[in-house]
């Protein structure tokens, strides 16, 4: 340990490492449960790549293990801490390097707070779409290491598909730049996109070349209820099916709709099975929502209601964003599953979970990108109740073996951390397994970054 202090200080200033263990301990964990955690020896914040790279040397001189950590509002335990490990917390590194109208880019260190570049590339008239529901919270750096999506992919796509280049500090301290800053380029294998979704397992990202749209009209959205999930489900397929392209699909199961009720007074339907949320930004909004309306009446929505401004449409959307927090208040803990499927198969995912959930006498609400399948069931649980923390787990097992058989991903966006490595080689199977094994042992060979996850 005094080896250790001693040769970070070297680099390192003062206020950039935190030994005390009491201000250690708030670093262990992101926000997973089920997942272990041990204790750092010491937390890093550098603000430079220099920084970066002497903390790399330093770990890989002691073979001392490092785990990167943005925010730390992942769900996967992906960020959490192994003992006498050393935490690099990329947050001070939260500079906005660089906005570029012309090549539509935008430059940028990882601790850039997702809602922060958002807001500064609206000022020049252009738009970042990943829009992770922790977006005020998240950073750019875990938005990349968890490949995370958002509200919008299904009109948009997820973050992977704006990542255009990368600067990454490697496991010996190397640093290594990926990718471009052009709309075009297909030089070489795309490291650029391995390091997408690699969980910190790979290298350090310190810096990224992000594509950016022009910014599009103010969206408006439709609320529409229906009787069943099923019949919701049904309105999505139409929906997609005729070729509508909404910036946003999400859908809000009855367990969720009434847990955001009762949290904010939102004064939403609460007598609904489903409530389905879309919306275009389309230059005539108006027109797009009335089709779709059509479509959610012909599938069985007893009420439509568009929204008649943006503000109207902002209050439904804020409904759709706390619906994992309004979750959290329903028992002590929750498990937050991130299974995405087949549109065609969505609304056998969402019988499937209700059935898991009378199974195990489980409150289960469900929010979900439903343009995109990607569903979050959300396991309510109290973790004093030892027979219910089993029961929790188990059911988030079996809804993860649900997706899985439906043609399926046990992750759509919050990536394995530890929750899922164990589910992990089911999916991809041994093969697959071996050459992910392969490529982890070439870029970090004495496997001393973010050891225990993924793999």
């Amino acid at each position: 340990m005094d080896d250790l202090l001693e040769l970070l200080r070297a680099g390192l200033p003062a206020e950039a490492l935190i030994t005390d263990p009491d201000i250690t301990a708030s670093y262990a964990n992101d926000m997973a449960s089920f997942c272990e955690a041990g204790a750092p020896a010491v937390v890093t914040l550098p603000r430079t790549v220099e920084q970066v790279q002497h903390i790399m040397r330093t770990a890989t001189a002691l073979r001392v293990p490092v785990v990167p950590q943005g925010a730390r509002t992942g769900l996967s335990g992906a960020a959490n801490a192994s003992d006498g490990c050393i935490v690099l917390s990329l947050v001070k590194m939260d500079r906005i390097l660089e906005i570029s109208p012309v090549d539509r880019i935008a430059v940028v260190e990882p601790g850039v707070i997702n809602a922060v570049l958002s807001r500064a590339v609206n000022e020049h008239g252009l738009y970042y779409p990943p829009d992770p529901s922790s977006w005020e919270m998240c950073t750019i750096g875990g938005n990349i290491g968890t490949a995370s999506g958002g509200l919008c992919c299904v009109k948009y796509g997820v973050t992977a598909e704006y990542v255009l280049g990368l600067d990454v500090v490697l496991a010996d301290g190397r640093l290594l730049t990926t990718g471009r800053r052009t709309a075009k380029g297909v030089a070489g294998y795309d490291l650029t996109r391995l390091f997408v979704g690699s969980e910190g397992s790979l290298g350090i990202v310190v810096k990224a070349v992000l594509a950016l749209k022009p910014q599009p009209p103010r969206q408006l959205v439709l609320a529409a209820e229906f009787p069943s999930a099923a019949s919701a489900c049904d309105a999505i397929c139409r929906i997609m099916e005729r070729g509508h392209t909404p910036s946003l699909l999400e859908l809000m199961d009855r367990t969720t709709v009434h847990a955001v009720n009762t949290m904010a007074n939102m004064g939403l339907p609460d007598s609904t099975e489903a409530l389905l949320l879309a919306a275009f930004d389309t230059p005539d909004p108006t027109a797009d929502l009335a089709a779709v309306a059509a479509l959610c009446t012909a599938a069985g929505a007893t009420e439509v209601v568009p929204a008649e401004d943006a503000a109207e449409s902002e209050m439904l959307l804020q409904a759709r964003r706390m619906s994992l927090t309004a979750l959290e208040t329903v028992k002590p803990a929750t498990m937050i599953d991130d299974v995405c499927v087949p549109r065609s198969q969505l609304g056998a995912m969402l019988e499937g979970t209700a059935a898991v959930a009378r199974k195990y006498d489980l409150t289960i609400g469900v929010c979900a990108h439903a343009g995109d399948g990607n569903t979050h069931p959300v396991v309510c649980f109290d973790p004093a109740d030892a027979d219910e923390s089993r029961r929790a787990r188990e059911s988030f097992d079996e809804i993860m073996a649900l997706g899985l058989e439906l043609g399926g991903t046990i992750t759509g966006e919050h990536g394995v951390g530890v929750l899922k490595k164990e589910w992990l080689a089911r999916e991809l199977g041994e093969v697959s397994v071996e050459l992910h094994r392969g490529i982890k042992q070439a870029f970090d060979p004495l496997g001393l970054l973010n050891p225990g996850k993924v793999f």
